[in-house]
């Protein structure tokens, strides 16, 4: 077996919700990380005294009990796990790791023990649930009643707002209260903020940015108290993640930001950050209220009785102490300003400034963003969108969100890019730095012979785009140099000659002198797709038979109105769809029947219209045009012939056209009926010609109604 075991995607449960993480088992400690927050769990080998093994929600679970008092539990464990859990516990930590069952029976009767910070509902020696007392934010009592109140989580989908415990009266010689002495083993232990006794600090009217205002900052043991004119905030110290402690720009100003997790509320807004401004010159003497004595057992020399300094400085020190997290301030990196480490940038048409840390990146400071390394997918460099005189840092995280920061002064750029590579973050466009670093004059406009990996994604990006417009739109043409003075013989494409130039360029290549024109560049012409032309419709034709419910509409339709005045058209069909649902079967079925016959007399009809030469193609607007067209051409002459011949031939004509009836009647004559027809011709036209005339039918567009 190995020094350490790790497993990933186990959860712990925060004030409702689920988060995921890592857990690592080595010789020296156990370590969880929270995936969301960053918060680690740190619990040294020698202070574990108790380990659980339990079937839970989520697969199997882990409880971990510490000699300090604090208890973990972490689940999403597999079955197959306990055994390698147990060995190395054997082995490195001196623990047995027990098997323990949950009670299942559904009891609400049973005994509560109190154990360190857990309240635990036990029946027959089973525990049936645990409340985490730190997640308690009132505790209130009755008569034999203890109700517990609970912070709420945004994060948790169902939340859990209150459990009430009912407390027999114990023995009347006990003399002691069942019920006080059961809310104050939960108040000893619950997150409960109260203002007994007196404040260690105050630090008066100081500028906060995030909640915007100015307020008092009362320092407690056990929570900060932000008092302002018209909002009040009660922070307690155990919802801190991180202190940080930025120089601003203008090396005049500091910015003290505390994160917080789960954020204070106001209304329907959240404050993840407190941030804090303060002016470096601005200076304080402090005075805690507490013994030297006091100040010396509980803060270990971290704090004295009295100190003077700066005031970002005393503030900074004081809250390290109470809140005992480390303040992060910013790493190595030296912006193009001598002298500052941060970069002036937007974030969501908001200016502010991005802090590279050593572990991470700070926005500040509307909206404030901390974003960590271990949480950064890839970063990206991109080109300003509205000048090249600055460009935009993007960063994309695991979990799919983008940031970006725009408006960055390109001078900026060579050393973010260095920071970022020096930080092993994975960079999109690996080749944008070449074209932009080497030096600050090189980073503009012009055209310059330099590698620009946005630019060439960008012109791969418009060249798929030109590919697929020409593609898709047939209108495109190449491009053919403008020579002025010179008239175009090839006609616009909406010009009425259209037609008639094109031949004429097709010719010999001559002009009317006689004089041999210059060769020139051939035109490319992408043939058209045909269009699909929609069928007119008859209007003498039978019209389709309507079913048994729009029968019974168009007769209802005139009772609906009357009895509901200022329906709407929408309305009138709901109605008619209830009313229709509740009609009787057999009205249904006399309704049915109706049908029936309006289809049987529009199948007869349609029979009779087939029958009298009813459904033959009738010509539509453009058809006609042609015919129309050719007309004027016979009468126009030998050119206008010549001209528009190919046109002609290229859409056909209606000469060659013969309706469906024509042929079949054609074809169903006899040779005499032919001859006949053909010797009427010939013939003026009299009695006998006329009868003749009638017998043989033909349709207009035809070859001898044309003639």
């Amino acid at each position: 077996m190995g020094d350490t075991l790790e497993f990933n995607e186990i959860y712990q449960e925060s004030k409702g919700s689920w988060n995921d993480g890592r857990l690592r088992f080595s010789k020296q400690n156990v370590v969880y990380k929270s995936s969301k927050t960053g918060k680690v769990d740190n619990i040294p080998a020698a202070e574990l005294s108790q380990a659980t093994w339990r079937r839970v929600c989520l697969g199997h679970g882990i409880k971990l009990a510490a000699s300090s008092g604090h208890v973990y539990k972490y689940d999403g464990f597999r079955d197959t796990d306990y055994e390698r859990i147990s060995e190395f516990f054997k082995a490195n930590y001196k623990v047995e790791l027990t098997e323990k069952d949950m009670c299942v029976k559904g009891w609400n009767w049973g005994t509560a023990k109190f154990s360190g910070p857990l309240l635990s509902f036990d029946v027959n020696d089973s525990s049936v649930f645990e409340i985490p007392l730190a997640s308690v934010s009132q505790c209130a009592t009755g008569k034999n009643e203890v109700t517990l109140e609970f912070h709420q989580n945004d994060d948790a989908e169902v939340s859990l707002m209150e459990v009430r415990f009912y407390v027999p009266p114990g023995p009347a010689d006990e003399g002691s209260d069942p019920v006080e002495a059961f809310a104050a083993n939960v108040l000893s232990k619950a997150d409960v903020i109260q203002a007994t006794g007196d404040a260690v600090c105050v630090f008066k009217e100081l500028q906060c940015l995030t909640p915007r205002g100015r307020y008092d900052i009362l320092i407690y043991p056990a929570f900060l108290h932000l008092h302002g004119k018209t909002f009040d905030y009660k922070i307690p110290y155990t919802t801190v993640l991180r202190l940080f402690l930025l120089p601003h720009k203008d090396q005049r100003q500091m910015f003290f930001v505390i994160s917080l997790d789960p954020p204070i509320k106001q209304g329907q807004t959240r404050y993840h950050f407190l941030i804090l401004l303060f002016s470096k010159e601005e200076e304080l003497r402090l005075t805690l209220n507490m013994s030297e004595e006091e100040v010396e057992k509980r803060y270990e020399g971290k704090l004295s009785k009295n100190m003077s300094g700066s005031l970002y400085e005393m503030v900074s020190r004081v809250m390290k102490a109470l809140v005992n997290r480390k303040i992060t301030v910013p790493g190595n990196f030296q912006g193009n300003t001598p002298g500052a480490q941060c970069i002036t940038c937007s974030y969501k048409a908001q200016s502010g400034l991005l802090y590279p840390l050593e572990r991470g990146f700070i926005y500040v400071h509307k909206p404030p963003v901390h974003l960590r390394f271990e949480e950064i997918s890839c970063v990206n460099f991109a080109r300003g969108t509205t000048t090249t005189r600055s460009f935009d840092f993007e960063v994309e995280t695991k979990q799919g969100n983008q940031f970006t920061f725009s408006s960055i002064e390109r001078e900026e750029y060579g050393k973010l890019f260095d920071f970022v590579n020096a930080k092993k973050l994975n960079i999109k466009n690996r080749g944008f730095k070449e074209g932009m670093k080497s030096k600050n004059n090189e980073y503009s406009d012009s055209d310059e012979d330099q590698h620009d990996a946005y630019l060439e994604r960008m012109k791969a990006e418009g060249k798929i785009r030109e590919e697929g417009d020409g593609s898709n739109d047939s209108d495109e043409e190449t491009d053919e140099s403008f020579n002025p003075g010179e008239e175009s013989d090839v006609a616009e494409e909406y010009d009425s000659n259209a037609s008639a130039s094109e031949s004429g360029s097709g010719g010999d290549g001559s002009d009317d002198e006689g004089k041999k024109k210059p060769a020139k560049k051939a035109k490319v012409v992408k043939e058209r797709k045909p269009r699909k032309e929609k069928k007119q419709k008859d209007t003498n034709a039978p019209k389709r038979p309507m079913s048994s419910y729009m029968l019974w509409l168009n007769s209802s339709r005139e009772h609906i109105k009357s009895e509901n005045p200022g329906i709407s058209i929408t309305e009138i069909s709901k109605k008619a769809g209830e009313m229709w649902k509740q009609i009787g079967k057999e009205d249904k079925e006399g309704w049915d029947r109706k049908a029936e016959e309006a289809k049987k007399n529009y199948e007869k009809a349609m029979k009779e219209y087939r029958e009298n030469g009813g459904g033959s193609f009738s010509p539509s607007k453009k058809e006609s045009k042609k015919a129309g067209g050719k007309k004027e051409d016979k009468a126009g002459g030998k050119k206008r012939k010549s001209d528009g011949g190919e046109k002609e031939k290229e859409q056909g004509g209606n000469d060659s056209f013969k309706s469906r009836e024509f042929i079949s009647s054609e074809e169903s004559s006899s040779e005499g009926e032919r001859k006949k027809a053909k010797k009427a011709k010939g013939k003026p036209k009299g009695k006998e010609s006329e009868e003749e005339e009638e017998v043989v039918t033909t349709p207009p567009g035809s070859e001898e109604d044309s003639d």
